[in-house]
């Protein structure tokens, strides 16, 4: 009975023990669970009153930050359990480093994803060139930047190829200039064209005001002298400008009396010594 009674009791100190144990580790995950959310609220909210931070970057910051605080109440765990947390950590970092060689190129696109979120080149909504594709930017992740193209189709570009490219945003300043040239004849007085491409900047309320339009000679061509009207707009207001002022400036430069020539050859026929 003696025995019986000491193996019960060994066994409600180790039932102590145990549940004691538990009970910590639920509390550190507890702290580790309310600390990770306050943590993502303060993320998200920071995110959105910094105006240079890009919200994309708001998901990826909580995630790392939810790990970080997760990885610490575990090894904390561990070490109360009597673990040796750094052999842990040993272990940890030998699987990481032999994932690390499994997955070199997805991890090239984390590295470059981060870099993109980071530096900020563009953001969701921006019009952007890289990697030989040219779209509007839906979504930028840890993996890959998703383009809709101006036919309406889905680019899916992996972050190495982006971020190894060169990027243009054609969104980013706000404005963009618009120029439309267009060819007189030689025989055609160059400042009456001038002058007309001047109306047709005049007439455009679309135009910014500073930098004013210009008109200018751009080129002599082989069969026309080509004059080019300049102007900058809103990104917003870009193509409607662009088409209208290709549309007014043809129709101007005919109404003043001003010809469009088009490429000509004059081809001559030397009949050869047979023939003759």
């Amino acid at each position: 009975m003696e025995g019986n009674g000491d193996f019960w009791q060994t066994c409600l100190e180790w039932g102590r023990v145990i549940g004691w144990r538990v009970l910590v580790a639920a509390i550190v995950f507890v702290i580790c669970r309310a600390v990770s959310l306050g943590a993502r609220r303060l993320i998200r909210t920071a995110c959105v009153r910094v105006e240079k931070l890009d919200l994309t970057l708001a998901p990826v910051l909580c995630s790392v930050t939810s790990v970080l605080i997760y990885t610490v109440g575990l090894v904390v765990v561990l070490d109360y359990f009597g673990m040796n947390a750094s052999s842990l950590v040993a272990i940890i970092g030998a699987a990481g480093l032999t994932i690390g060689l499994a997955l070199k190129d997805t991890l090239s696109n984390i590295a470059a994803g981060i870099m993109l979120l980071i530096l900020n080149p563009f953001r969701v909504g921006d019009f952007v060139e890289c990697a030989g594709r040219s779209g509007t930017v839906q979504s930028v992740n840890l993996f890959n930047v998703v383009l809709q193209t101006a036919d309406g189709l889905f680019v899916s570009l992996p972050n190495s190829s982006v971020w190894a490219a060169d990027i243009i945003n054609y969104t980013r300043n706000g404005k963009r200039r618009v120029s439309v040239t267009v060819g007189i004849s030689y025989s055609d007085d160059v400042d009456r064209g001038l002058e007309v491409l001047r109306q047709v900047a005049a007439k455009e309320s679309r135009f910014l005001g500073e930098p004013a339009p210009e008109a200018a000679v751009s080129n002599l061509g082989e069969s026309a002298v080509e004059l080019t009207l300049r102007g900058w707009t809103t990104v917003e207001n870009y193509w409607d400008v662009l088409f209208a002022l290709n549309r007014q400036a043809k129709l101007s430069i005919e109404a003043a009396g001003l010809s469009i020539p088009f490429p000509q050859r004059d081809v001559h026929l030397v009949p050869s010594a047979a023939a003759k």
